[in-house]
């Protein structure tokens, strides 16, 4: 996942590619920004695109390019490519060309594309997507304050915190760290808490 929404503009041969990278949930997103990037550039020549969306391994990934208008395979499938390598998703990318009057060639076309595309994610930065357990940890009110300055000083993630009869704490652990995890707990706790197992998350990370 890329770490922000951005916009990057290069210069090949007095043509100007404009990049618009944005996170997307689905493709009705997707499409909607790149209406968007449309009415904001009428004078563009070109707007190609690429997008991935979905979960690379459950293999439910929707992955589209378009080259609009530029010679196939010039456009939109370098930047979807660039995209892939990476291995970012739930992404959308538009590259606006203005042409300069100098025409490229389809081996320049491929690395303008590609290159402002790469040079956009580069300037916008990505996020790791990292699969973690949710674990529910429930103490009494009166331990809860220590508990979470603790867990907010350890490597483990708190997620949420709710105050009910007791308090119970949702904490993120990777599933290399969870038996490591519980070690922590129950030296903090005496042996007397258990965490329960909530599932799987998918957490975003530098």
């Amino acid at each position: 996942m890329i770490a922000r929404d951005g916009q990057h503009e290069v210069e090949v041969k007095r043509s100007r590619f404009v990049c618009t990278v944005a996170r997307v949930d689905d493709v009705e997103a997707a499409t909607a920004l790149i209406a968007r990037v449309r009415k904001a550039g009428p004078g563009a020549n070109h707007h190609c695109t690429a997008l991935r969306i979905g979960d690379p391994e459950t293999g439910e990934m929707t992955v589209r390019s378009n080259d609009d208008g530029e010679p196939a395979g010039t456009a939109g499938v370098p930047m979807l490519e660039v995209l892939a390598r990476r291995n970012l998703t739930d992404v959308v990318a538009v590259v606006s060309r203005w042409f300069g009057g100098v025409k490229l060639g389809a081996g320049g076309l491929v690395r303008a594309y590609s290159g402002a595309l790469a040079e956009t994610l580069d300037a916008v930065g990505t996020l790791r997507r990292v699969r973690h357990r949710e674990l529910l940890v429930a103490v009494p009110h009166d331990l809860a304050g220590r508990l979470e300055h603790d867990l907010r000083n350890s490597p483990y993630r708190l997620q949420d915190i709710d105050y009910g009869a007791d308090v119970t704490l949702t904490v993120a652990v990777t599933e290399a760290d969870r038996d490591a995890f519980g070690a922590w707990l129950a030296e903090r706790t005496g042996g007397e808490v258990e965490a329960l197992d909530a599932g799987t998350r998918d957490l975003h990370l530098p």
